[in-house]
């Protein structure tokens, strides 16, 4: 019987596989014992090859040889892991292994990595896959127990490698038209761009936008406070005299009850975490970026083994789970959620558990939930510690009772002037009581219970006091991540067709590259963070603009969305839509070519260049220093402003009189004043070299008399003399 090979994603997973299947035995890129050999991809081995691979002269970009369409696309081992490939190639090689299990992340992107590393080695035995959603020795073992046929993932792959290759042909081709058309770096993409174009649609609606102040007024009973109200709603008054005169008619006029409507409401806890809604919170009550939160999540899940597979998109578990779920809640025994948690376990959760568990729900991976494995806080950093509670305490909130209270409107009146206000009392504090076990505040904003006693129709209560406020129309508020993140998982409403909103379910991009997409916005100067929120560049306004329109709207991944699915399902050849993309592409590169703008900066801190006179981005590093960078791409000039500290002497001057009653004038020397001077400091010299001006000869007049017919007459002068 031969051997085994085991292909996982990471070095870290490989151990924790070896680890499992009791293979210790330690070699350079792989572990062996027994009948297993455990390897790993170090995250990706190869990649689509460059343009210069089918060319030699695409190595240079011009604008001429646009579009770049190899009729296929090959793989190529990457230089910066190619030692690893070395090793992975070498043991497929070996006769005494016959089967591979590919253990890759579960989905489309680990199928991807796997399959493009079998082909480029050649590998051509029996292979099986492995589908887990959990790091524990049990989750793992369980799934060696029940490998599945890699033919099953066929069309997944073929689907995976379809997307791969649509991206490679679109965002190269039109990325090249751009920059060369306008000497400017430029960078376009199916996800990247509709989404710095939501972020650049909003900046467009604040400028248009035009506020105005309208007031309100609220009286203050003794046991509450309500609104001055027209039609159930807080009346909004645009003249400070018509304000300033309710005041004046309602002061300490007495309100009659006249009615009290009580409803009865329930609120079901919230269903677990995906990555996008966990990376949301942890934005909003953190204020960690999408990428940090995975990071963290990923060491919970890789290092810690205490949380289930980050990249999921999915908020619901399936069958198979519910029997685990005792052994995960006393998994909590030593945290701040321990005691409920032995409730649970004890006594039972909540019983109508369908609302959590869905099959139908799940696609690659269930949501993320704690594993079985105890959890220990003390061996956690702060971070790791926050976001592993927010999803420990989700995970309870999801096994506790529905939240009731009463919703209890009370309706005034004062002179045919109307006053309303809703009174919360609490019936059962459910799924929101387990947010006091945490030191994570997520309850923000959230109306306070009333405490007093429900006012019954006829009561009357005095107007204790008057108060106006002043209030500006909001404007439409900027992007943060979070609502950035959920701008993205829901972008079909930023398309009309009913076809494509079902295609875009997904939303832009996944689960496991928003955070990334958001980041490469960040690092290539299109956005930037401010405080909280992300603002776009006068460089990312610019782009959207000279983009192909096609780019800039979600209806593009809608498109290929719901081909890349039939793909997956075996309904539709991956080559047809390959044919496709490739006029399509040509079609984009045309439009760049065409198109007759021209990329022209502008808005707050855009300069020119002092070398080549071009624009300059203007834009804060990490130190908060302003720098500015020519975008001329054969000059690149950057500056960057300095700050510098200049200590200066206060001198005090004073009259002294002396013994002899003689007075002088002395001068001392006072407390250091600091001041500061700004300076630039070159940070990159221009490479830019002015167009030579070729000066011509201009034809001798016959009446000018040059140099050399001053010395032949003074030749002749001097003849005549001697």
């Amino acid at each position: 019987m031969g051997k085994t090979i085991i292909l996982a994603e990471k070095p870290s997973v490989a151990k924790e596989l070896a680890k499992a299947l009791s293979v210790f035995k330690r070699f350079d890129g792989y572990y062996e014992e027994g009948n297993y050999v455990v390897t790993w991809a170090l995250g990706h081995l190869t990649e689509l090859a460059e343009p210069a691979y089918y060319n030699p002269k695409y190595k240079r970009w011009s604008i001429n040889d646009l579009p770049i369409i190899p009729n296929t696309l090959n793989s190529v081992i990457l230089d910066s892991t190619k030692n690893q490939f070395e090793v992975v190639s070498s043991l497929f090689k070996r006769d005494d292994i016959n089967q591979l299990i590919i253990a890759t992340d579960a989905g489309r992107e680990g199928e991807l990595v796997a399959r493009s590393i079998m082909e480029l080695a050649n590998w051509n035995k029996e292979t099986k896959r492995l589908w887990i959603s959990s790091q524990t020795k049990e989750a793992i073992l369980d799934g060696f127990n029940n490998l599945k046929e890699s033919s099953l993932y066929d069309n997944l792959y073929q689907a995976a490698k379809a997307r791969s290759h649509a991206d490679w042909y679109v965002g190269l081709n039109v990325s090249r038209a751009l920059t060369t058309k306008h000497n400017v770096s430029l960078s376009a993409g199916r996800v990247q761009t509709p989404t710095l174009a939501i972020l650049v649609e909003r900046e467009k609606e604040l400028e248009k936008f035009e506020g105005s102040f309208y007031w309100t007024i609220k009286a203050a009973f003794e046991p509450f406070s309500a609104n001055l109200s027209v039609d159930k709603k807080a009346l909004h008054i645009t003249k400070e005299e018509e304000k300033d005169n309710y005041l004046k008619i309602l002061e300490n006029k007495e309100a009659t009850v006249t009615e009290v409507t009580v409803e009865e409401k329930i609120e079901n806890p919230p269903l677990a975490y995906d990555l996008t809604e966990l990376q949301r919170d942890a934005n909003l009550y953190l204020n960690f970026s999408a990428k940090e939160t995975l990071d963290v999540l990923q060491r919970l899940y890789e290092n810690h083994k205490i949380v289930t597979y980050p990249r999921t998109d999915s908020r619901y578990i399936t069958n198979d789970i519910v029997p685990t779920l005792p052994q995960r809640l006393k998994a909590l025994e030593l945290t701040p959620f321990g005691q409920v948690a032995n409730i649970f376990v004890e006594h039972g959760y909540r019983k109508d558990m369908e609302r959590f568990v869905k099959e139908s729900k799940v696609t690659d991976h269930h949501a993320i939930i704690p594993t079985e494995q105890k959890v220990d806080l003390t061996k956690l950093n702060k971070k790791e510690v926050d976001l592993w509670t927010l999803i420990a305490k989700r995970f309870m909130e999801v096994l506790s009772e529905n939240y009731l209270y009463t919703n209890t409107e009370v309706t005034l009146e004062v002179d045919k002037h109307t006053f309303i206000t809703t009174l919360k009392k609490e019936e059962q504090k459910g799924w929101r009581d387990i947010s006091v076990l945490s030191d994570v505040v997520t309850e923000i904003g959230r109306t306070l219970p009333y405490k007093g006693e429900i006012p019954k129709v006829g009561d009357t209560f005095k107007i204790e006091k008057l108060t106006s406020r002043r209030t500006a129309t909001e404007a439409p508020q900027r992007y943060s991540e979070a609502t950035l993140l959920s701008a993205m998982e829901n972008a079909g409403r930023f398309v009309d067709e009913k076809e494509l909103k079902r295609n875009l379910s997904g939303g832009l991009g996944t689960v496991a590259t928003r955070a990334e997409i958001i980041e490469k916005l960040i690092n290539s100067y299109y956005v930037e963070r401010q405080g909280r929120y992300l603002v776009p560049t006068a460089k990312g306004i610019e782009l959207i603009r000279l983009a192909p329109q096609e780019l800039t709207s979600p209806t593009l991944t809608a498109l290929w969305e719901g081909r890349l699915a039939n793909i997956s399902d075996g309904v539709e050849q991956s080559s047809l839509f390959i044919d496709d993309i490739k006029k399509e592409t040509t079609k984009l590169v045309n439009n760049v070519k065409n198109d007759r703008s021209r990329f022209e900066m502008s808005g707050e801190g855009v300069i020119n260049c002092p070398h080549c006179d071009f624009v300059m981005l203007s834009f804060k590093d990490e130190l908060d220093q302003v720098h500015h960078k020519c975008q001329r791409l054969g000059c690149g000039y950057e500056q960057m402003l300095v700050k510098k500290v200049k200590p200066a002497k206060q001198a005090v001057v004073k009259t002294q009189k002396l013994a002899s009653g003689k007075k002088v004038m002395v001068v001392k020397k006072g407390k250091s004043v600091a001041s500061y001077e700004t300076t630039l400091k070159v940070v990159t010299p221009s490479r830019y070299r002015k167009p030579i001006e070729h000066s011509y000869k201009k034809e001798e007049d016959s009446n000018t008399t040059t140099f050399a017919d001053l010395i032949k007459a003074s030749e002749q002068r001097r003849k005549k003399r001697s």
